[in-house]
């Protein structure tokens, strides 16, 4: 289990120095910076904490997504934030100003939720006026905002249906549109689009992206997927069992993930672990697994002993198995489309490798295979932490980009 700290990049629930800002959107809206000091939920009965003693900060008008396995926390954290759920302990600030027991009502974000919860009885347009309604608003003043925000979601036609005459992507855009009209400062979103098909949740995606830099609000967005987090994120909470495990950016996260459970959560396919050890020979240090070695010469920073090396498909490379000093047998072939993937045994250890374009291999085909020595990740055989190599490449790459 990871401490206690909010962050894997500086322990202070802050990305690390130097990480991609993305301020290039407009600050037309209103934005808040929301802090978690030392959270921690605990529901009776149970032996774990929800969430665990968590300080973390939201930057103000980041788009940031909470990702992470079902029971992980996002969504308990999101309803503390939103004043559904009391912490056990702990403080919620907004601006600085304490929160922790300020009512719903009165904490000034938007919560979207995955049901979208509209009003049967009320049009598209009334269940969108809702909000404003509550706060007093004149009925012509309450439908120009309404027409506003409906210009903004594509959904001008639409204001006159009932939410049993709208497909699930149209009730997704009512719901939004229901928050934006509050105009607060942030938005809450509890994996909004989960139940859209794969087209629709990419149209939405980008949709929520654009809306989020048009608003320059802060948006905090819960999702067990991978893709929504890539596709919209400006930061990523990466948690596990009521922890946070890393918080960064994407690429930062996929190229330097802080220990084996962020490596094996994060990307297309799973990365590759194989439990060895690093010995010095004739003053240079090689990592040795039985049928699978790597030379590292160069490599600095790597203490001799145990290691679990772990690596990508694009840092496993095959080729002709003729004069190649290290050979596997093709057990499995996949197909992620645009790209041919391929599982390689070599002797008891099993090895995922994306094929080249020009390259044709078949199951029971013997290959041979190389590392790309940059792209090996090195974990602490006992904690699964990372170990920090000290010529790391200080490039990072997409979660999904070619090598």
């Amino acid at each position: 289990m990871p401490p206690r700290t909010s962050s894997r990049s500086n322990g202070r629930g802050r990305p690390a120095p130097g990480s991609r800002r993305c301020r290039s959107r407009p600050r037309e809206g209103r934005v808040a910076e929301v802090r978690l000091d030392r959270v921690v939920k605990r529901y009776p009965g149970l032996a774990a904490d929800a969430v665990q003693e968590t300080s973390l900060t939201f930057e103000d008008g980041l788009f940031t997504c909470i990702l992470g396995p079902s029971g992980s926390g996002k969504s308990t954290i999101l309803k503390l934030l939103a004043g559904i759920e009391e912490v056990t302990s702990g403080r919620i600030l907004m601006d600085g100003a304490d929160i922790t027991n300020v009512t719903p009502e009165r904490r000034d974000v938007a919560m979207v939720f995955q049901s979208y919860a509209l009003y049967p009885n009320m049009n598209a347009r009334d269940n969108i006026a809702f909000p404003l309604m509550l706060r007093g608003l004149g009925r012509q003043e309450r439908y120009r905002h309404v027409e506003e925000v409906a210009e903004m979601l594509g959904i001008r036609g639409l204001l006159d249906r009932q939410p049993r005459a709208l497909s699930g992507g149209e009730r997704q855009r009512v719901a939004l549109g229901r928050a934006i009209v509050r105009s607060p400062k942030v938005f809450l979103l509890d994996e909004p689009i989960s139940n859209l098909d794969a087209n629709l949740r990419a149209t939405t995606r980008e949709e929520l992206k654009r809306i989020h830099q048009r608003l320059g609000a802060t948006f905090i967005y819960v999702t067990h997927d991978q893709d929504d987090a890539e596709a919209m994120s400006d930061r990523v909470v990466l948690m596990a069992r009521g922890s946070v495990q890393q918080y960064d950016t994407p690429t930062a996260i996929y190229r330097r993930p802080a220990n084996r459970f962020v490596a094996s959560f994060v990307g297309r396919l799973p990365m590759s672990f194989v439990r060895g050890e690093i010995r010095e020979e004739e003053g240079r240090l090689r990592f040795d697994s039985g049928p699978v070695w790597v030379d590292l010469a160069g490599r600095r920073g790597l203490p001799a002993g145990p290691v679990v090396v772990g690596v990508r498909p694009e840092g496993v490379t095959i080729s002709s198995s003729r004069g190649a000093p290290m050979v596997g047998k093709v057990t499995l072939t996949e197909v992620v489309a645009p790209d041919l993937y391929a599982t390689v045994s070599v002797g008891d250890v099993s090895l995922r490798a994306r094929v080249p374009g020009e390259h044709v291999v078949g199951v029971g085909d013997e290959v041979g295979v190389t590392f790309v020595r940059s792209l090996l990740h090195f974990f602490d055989a006992t904690s699964g932490e990372r170990i920090v190599v000290e010529d790391e490449p200080a490039t990072v790459r997409s979660w999904d980009v070619a090598v």
